[in-house]
């Protein structure tokens, strides 16, 4: 029997990533004066995050991606990387500091994902797509442990879905899916007191409230 469960997991994993992958992209930002780039890059190289090419009207392409305010708010210059290495200069659309949301446009068509007001459960098995501290994208699993997670203190309006999946820096602005490859969610918190690292106990900006600023910045 565990040999079955483990061979129906792994199987289910491997689809959520066939299915979406290739719609989360690694977010590279430029901040004025950042001295700390590491690894050797350029000074005014901050720290990478994550992002997901995303649609509203159901294409299966587009121009637009979600990403988390703060991966971009000091950034004189952007630039998107795909699953497969291609670079592309990003410009900042929108940032909507209130829920730490950002949308970024590049000139090229990628695979996307719809934005959609997905419903979700506590115990329900989801992956988390992101770039963690730069490396590229990757994939971890886990559980949803609640839903409607608000008064946090991260933003002056929150949504979050709670997660056991590992997340760390670099995943911010990453893609929270379903065992369908459904967007649930964009990766934008860890809950830490010692260190900004994964202590088990992260948070992704609802669906929902993703769709609605994204509305209201379109009816702008």
């Amino acid at each position: 029997m565990g040999f079955i469960a483990a061979s129906a997991a792994a199987d289910h994993g491997s689809k959520t990533w066939d299915r979406t992958h290739r719609s989360v992209v690694s977010v590279m930002p430029t901040w004025p004066g950042f001295d700390r780039p590491g690894f050797g890059a350029p000074k005014g190289t901050a720290p990478e995050g994550s992002g997901i090419v995303f649609s509203v009207a159901g294409g299966q392409t587009s121009k637009e991606i979600l990403t988390a305010a703060h991966v971009v708010n000091k950034a004189k210059k952007v630039r998107i990387r795909t699953f497969d290495e291609q670079i592309f200069d990003a410009q900042v659309r929108w940032i909507d500091g209130v829920t730490d949301i950002a949308v970024l446009s590049i000139d090229s068509q990628l695979p996307s994902l719809p934005l959609t007001e997905t419903a979700a459960s506590p115990g329900e098995h989801v992956c988390a797509i992101a770039n963690p501290f730069g490396l590229g994208t990757s994939m971890s699993c886990g559980v949803i442990s609640a839903l409607n997670r608000s008064n946090l203190g991260f933003n002056e309006i929150e949504d979050f879905i709670q997660i056991d999946a590992a997340v760390n820096p670099g995943s911010s602005g990453g893609a929270l899916v379903d065992s369908e490859g459904q967007l649930l969610g964009m990766i934008a918190a860890i809950f830490t007191k010692e260190a900004d690292i994964d202590a088990g106990v992260n948070f992704a900006i609802s669906s929902s409230l993703l769709l609605a600023r994204v509305n209201q910045s379109q009816n702008r």
